[in-house]
């Protein structure tokens, strides 16, 4: 029977953070041939070669990039039990970790966090806010328990279960003072000479914007600064003219505060739903099942 040492496992953690295998030595605070024998004794317990050297560095085979994902899952399992021991130690009945789009926070996820607080003040809350394809990386790593976005290309769909919960329209929103409001009318080819503040290429916001954009056959190419901060694009739109797009819930939240404000246009861009999604291969814990069950409308 193969067994795996825990040093084993961090150091392929470490020599795929690193590529380098006195980096990751270091990393772990042990010597360079420490490092090295417990990589060759892994290798020949397994009888497959786990990475190859390079003058640069050292690259991952596909057997070790295997073995990889499986040392993150183990080692991320095992931060999440250590996480419920300190937090069962300060009397406390366990971590929550949720990964969430921006777009699911006002709406969503605040007042069931909120609820969620009151009834569970011993649970420990983390939220992590980005696009769908950074939180569904985090879920494949184990990072988070569940994430409240979408399904992005390029993952096993059988390996994940998914619960639509919010679906709305998309809007342009400029700061409350923008000139376009002196306007009777604005066009979205005359909003492609604007300045905008967009979410990376890869997020499903991003590219439906995008192909809107071509289908309306505007072909020229925006002036873009990328980022999927809320608090990055709230400030860049107060102290400028910049415009961004955002889903409708998300425009009324900063509209109700005075900061931004929805231009009046149609935007011809239509997203998936936001969806609860979980990995269908690992069972959640009591403090996320909970909040699960709360978002889907139950107790």
């Amino acid at each position: 029977m193969l067994l795996v040492r825990p040093r084993q496992l961090l150091l392929l953690a470490r020599l795929d953070t690193h590529r380098h295998l006195g980096r990751a030595a270091e990393a772990m605070n042990i010597s360079q041939p420490a490092a090295t024998k417990l990589l060759q004794q892994l290798e020949d317990s397994l009888g497959e070669k786990l990475f190859e050297r390079l003058a640069r560095g050292m690259e991952p085979t596909p057997y070790g990039e295997i073995l990889i994902r499986y040392a993150r899952r183990v080692l991320s399992d095992f931060g999440t039990a250590r996480e419920e021991m300190l937090a069962l130690r300060s009397g406390l009945s366990g971590a929550l970790r949720v990964g969430s789009v921006p777009g699911a926070v006002p709406g969503l996820l605040a007042p069931a966090l909120v609820e969620y607080h009151r009834r569970h003040p011993q649970v420990a809350v983390s939220v992590v806010v980005e696009t769908s394809d950074v939180i569904q990386a985090q879920l494949e790593q184990g990072d988070v328990d569940f994430v409240l976005g979408r399904l992005t290309d390029g993952h096993d769909e059988a390996r994940y279960a998914s619960v639509p919960l919010l679906g709305e329209l998309q809007v342009v929103v400029v700061r409350a003072a923008h000139p376009v409001f002196e306007r009777a009318t604005v066009t979205l080819a005359e909003m492609a000479g604007w300045s905008w503040v967009l979410q990376p290429p890869g997020s499903p916001q991003r590219g439906r914007f995008e192909a809107a954009m071509r289908e309306a056959g505007i072909s020229e190419r925006l002036d873009i600064i990328e980022t999927a901060s809320p608090i990055a694009i709230t400030a860049l739109l107060e102290s400028s003219d910049m415009a961004a797009v955002m889903p409708a819930s998300q425009a009324d939240h900063y509209a109700r505060l005075g900061v931004l404000r929805a231009v009046p246009i149609e935007l011809p861009v239509r997203v998936p739903p936001i969806c609860l999604i979980t990995r269908t291969d690992r069972a959640l814990s009591p403090a996320a099942a909970q909040l699960r069950r709360q978002l889907l409308g139950g107790a």
